[in-house]
């Protein structure tokens, strides 16, 4: 039994050894990439393993160019599923059907873009729904009325669920008027005002090949693939890039504001703690990760020890670092019972105050890069996610390096480092919260985090708090 023990001990050892060796050495697959002469970017890279293919296109179409015509990005990205010109809405969706291809278009904060997988053998045809899709959108009326309508609707509808809106409410406080202040859906009032007539003037203007990124990633011929994607892009016409307004200074938090939405109904409360945080390329952006993954990252973090296991007061409690290309903000987020709110905020600020004051020891540290570490190939495994990477890349401007040294960089932060990196990028003071809940119980204890400020639900974000 003792001799069985031990070969099922070496057996396994051996198995793992494998996995150990791919995440110390994870690098970016083999790839091309070249500029057509209209300005669009376009990135090949060949994975012959499974017989799919998946593609990211991505433009300067998010939110951050709404105006004040909030939802705009994201109804534009919408209308462009509703038809082509040589195609109906119904014949654009059966013949995806048909081949069980996936399409999908969105708007986020910052881009626009789309997203598309299918078999290999279906490239012909997919990649031309594609191009429809991208360079031939209709924007039939009756399908922006419907839409527009579904999107009233769930905006309505978010209003019941505190964890739907609490991150909209928290983004306008912090960022007051800045564009990263804009909500992607919009509210009731901007969108019911939007015409297919507004759909339209925003494409023209943000739907340009000269600052847009397509990647291809899966089963096909480099060679063969570049010349595709060079016909069927060639007559996108390039045009005038729109101001980026994100590049405008974000306003800093020069007091400590509590935002207290009210939900008469609420048996708990739903609260963010946090203010500014890092953008994307910031050097000190994977050391960042690694901390944070430690403080609130992962399930066996800081926070969710003493929030949920060790004294009970939510069922989970973590912390982010949201990024966006010129700014970002850091946020504690997490829900308890009405009757705990006081308890679970003040627990939240110890646990916060004592990562500033202690920092982190060696033995967690270690623990910490060792999660970050595991974790990080599986976020690059399949074509999507590939195919998602090189578009961030291109619009985040980072390269391959990022990938290639991620472990060699989280090995290299050492105490000393991340003790530093603690003081300098987590919030030590003037910080924000947001507590939505029923104010007329947890109003008075709003009122000992700071300079309170209240607001109902159902009411939309003011030009800034």
């Amino acid at each position: 039994m003792k001799n069985i023990k031990i070969v099922n001990f070496l057996v396994c050892l051996m198995l793992t050894m494998p996995l150990i060796s791919v995440a110390q050495s994870y690098e970016l697959p083999e790839h091309t990439s070249f500029k057509m002469p209209n300005g669009l970017t376009v990135y090949l890279m060949e994975q012959s393993d499974v017989p799919v293919i998946s593609v990211s296109v991505t433009l300067p179409g998010g939110a951050i160019y709404d105006g004040d015509q909030g939802g705009l990005a994201s109804l534009t990205a919408s209308a462009l599923k509703h038809g082509t010109q040589n195609y109906t809405k119904s014949e654009l969706d059966e013949n995806l059907d048909f081949v069980g291809a996936s399409l999908n278009t969105y708007a986020g904060k910052e881009t626009a873009g789309l997203s598309a997988k299918f078999a290999s053998k279906d490239q012909e045809e997919v990649l031309k729904l594609i191009k429809e899709v991208i360079l031939n959108p209709a924007f039939e009326v009756e399908e922006f009325k419907k839409e527009k309508k579904r999107v009233l609707v769930s905006l309505e509808k978010e209003k019941e669920s505190p964890r739907s809106v609490i991150g909209d409410f928290f983004n306008k406080m912090l960022y007051g008027d800045h564009v990263y202040g804009n909500k992607t859906k919009g509210f009731k009032s901007t969108v019911s005002t939007l015409t297919i007539d507004d759909v339209k003037d925003f494409y023209k203007a943000h739907y340009l090949p000269n600052n847009a990124a397509i990647s291809i990633v899966g089963d096909f011929s480099t060679k063969a693939m570049q010349k595709k994607i060079s016909k069927l892009f060639a007559h996108w016409k390039a045009g005038e890039i729109s101001e980026d307004l994100s590049k405008q200074l974000i306003p800093k938090p020069k007091e400590t504001r509590v935002l207290l939405v009210n939900k008469g109904d609420a048996k708990e409360t739903t609260f963010y703690v946090g203010s500014r945080g890092i953008s994307r390329n910031n050097p000190d952006y994977v050391a960042i990760e690694v901390i944070n993954t430690l403080f609130g990252g992962r399930f066996t973090s800081m926070l969710n020890d003493e929030l949920r296991v060790n004294s009970g007061l939510t069922y989970g409690a973590g912390s982010k670092f949201r990024t966006y290309k010129y700014g970002g903000s850091f946020n504690i987020s997490t829900f308890t019972a009405t009757e705990t709110t006081e308890a679970a905020i003040d627990k939240t600020l110890d646990v916060l105050d004592k990562l500033l004051k202690s920092g982190i020891d060696e033995e967690s540290l270690i623990s910490a890069k060792n999660y970050v570490k595991g974790s990080f190939p599986t976020d690059y495994e399949t074509t999507t996610q590939l195919a998602d990477l090189l578009t961030d890349m291109f619009w985040f401007d980072f390269d391959q390096s990022f990938i290639n040294n991620f472990e060699k960089n989280v090995d290299a932060l050492t105490l000393k480092k991340a003790n530093q990196i603690i003081k300098e990028y987590f919030p030590a003071k003037h910080l924000q919260f947001v507590l939505i809940g029923k104010s007329e119980v947890i109003k008075t204890i709003a009122k000992k985090y700071g300079k309170l400020i209240e607001v109902d639900i159902k009411s939309e974000p003011v030009s800034a708090y």
